[in-house]
């Protein structure tokens, strides 16, 4: 059965898969920004569409895009900010 997940009042949603090498959600993110807190390591990939992500302990803004990933540890917070629809997977480990 497949597990579906919405946050911020259904702006982000994802659907939790398995059967790959790390277990995984594939999900959509709507226009806005966000606060996300990993309780495992994370490697997003941007499937469609464009993310700025702020790291922990960076003070700088990154551009992610379609097929670029960035890793983010257990038990930290990020930030996302979403112009525009965007697709992404993230892998957990």
């Amino acid at each position: 059965m497949l597990m579906v997940n919405e946050y911020f009042d259904g702006k982000v949603k994802s659907i939790a898969v398995n059967g790959g090498d790390l277990p995984a959600t594939i999900g959509v993110m709507a226009p806005g920004e966000y606060t996300f807190e990993t309780s495992q390591r994370e490697y997003m990939t941007v499937v469609e569409g464009k993310l700025r992500v702020k790291l922990p302990g960076s003070m700088d803004w990154l551009v992610v895009t379609n097929g670029e990933t960035f890793t983010v540890e257990s038990g930290e917070r990020f930030e996302l900010r979403v112009a525009r629809e965007s697709a992404y997977l993230c892998k957990y480990e």
